[in-house]
């Protein structure tokens, strides 16, 4: 601004100078000085435009900022439920009696015994299914059926084919 204001000045004393007729120069004076009045009012608009807008801004952000601090608190008590240090409790079904119950989570306990059958099971806390296990899943529940010969699961899985299909007669029929 310490520049124009210089300008302006020169631009006076420039006007004086080369301007013999006092009516002229006075006319000079006067319509530049409106002319120079209106240019300051369009940039006091412009900057209280801006000004304006870097409110606006700045109060988005607070809002955003408000939200990302919410959304932080929701998620580090996510945090805190999924990994507190009270553990959690693991449905097991036991493939022997299909009994249903609930043990504490403990990544070192590799087997736990059923309580209605006695019978142990197995825990794998890896997640990881094993591809080579001879089960077909085609019983209604596994009752070991790892054990059995390959020719009597043959013999399960054909009998559970021809009562699916008598079903889907019957079905029709009616």
């Amino acid at each position: 601004m310490a520049k124009l204001r210089e300008e302006y000045n020169n631009f006076l004393k420039d006007i004086e100078e080369n301007l013999k007729n006092k009516e002229d120069l006075e006319y000079v004076k006067v319509r530049f000085s409106m002319f120079v009045d209106k240019v300051i009012d369009q940039m006091d608009m412009i900057v209280d435009y801006k000004t304006q807008k870097m409110n606006e801004i700045e109060q988005k952000q607070k809002e955003i900022d408000d939200k990302m601090g919410k959304m932080q608190q929701i998620i580090d008590n996510i945090e805190k439920d999924i990994y507190s240090d009270e553990g959690f409790d693991f449905e097991i079904i036991c493939p022997y009696c299909d009994n249903q119950f609930v043990i504490d989570v403990d990544e070192d306990k590799t087997e736990v015994e059923c309580p209605v059958c006695n019978n142990i099971i197995e825990l794998d806390w890896s997640g990881d299914v094993e591809e080579d296990s001879d089960c077909h899943g085609s019983c209604s529940g596994c009752h070991g059926c790892d054990d059995e010969p390959e020719e009597e699961q043959q013999e399960d899985k054909k009998q559970s084919t021809q009562s699916e299909d008598k079903e889907e007669n019957n079905d029709d029929d009616m």
